[in-house]
């Protein structure tokens, strides 16, 4: 064996990273974790309707309604929850087109409710959903085309 014996010493000055990348690893785990359950918890609450057109509800209109309580009606007529899925299907399965379903819900209900439903109609041949809500009360649509369906008509009281 042999042994190399020098005057000045060999001292390296080489950082060890190896405590670093496992602090690294460390916070980029918790924040994986973290993130996702802080976005999670936010409760967005959409907008007052203004600037809307009256929509007249024709005989073709398919319009889903959905009470304080989760109950389902469709046109009007309430239907038992579990049957929302086949009513629909064999309501779009007949269309070839305009599978076009307007979504009326109550404004206290939950939001996972009408995800629900909306995932329903999606599961079931709706290809579009119309959200339906009411003119903020007192307001007027800022479009003013919009407002005339509303105007009386001259002489009309």
């Amino acid at each position: 064996m042999s042994m190399a014996v020098s005057g000045a010493s060999d001292v390296k000055a080489e950082p060890n990273v190896t405590p670093m990348i496992d602090v690294m690893l460390v916070l980029l785990i918790i924040f994986m974790i973290v993130i996702p359950a802080v976005n999670a918890g936010f409760n967005a609450v959409p907008p007052k309707g203004q600037n809307l057109k009256p929509h007249p509800e024709e005989d073709a209109d398919q319009v889903l309604g959905i009470d304080a309580s989760g109950q389902y009606y469709l046109n009007k007529a309430q239907i038992k929850n579990e049957d929302l899925g086949a009513l629909l299907k064999a309501i779009y399965d007949e269309r070839t087109e305009d599978k076009i379903m307007y979504l009326k819900a109550h404004e206290k209900l939950k939001y996972e409710k009408v995800i629900d439903a909306l995932d329903i109609a999606a599961k079931n041949g709706v290809r579009v959903t119309g959200m339906i809500t009411d003119q903020i009360p007192g307001s007027r649509s800022l479009i003013e085309t919009d407002n005339l369906s509303q105007m009386k008509p001259p002489g009309g009281n």
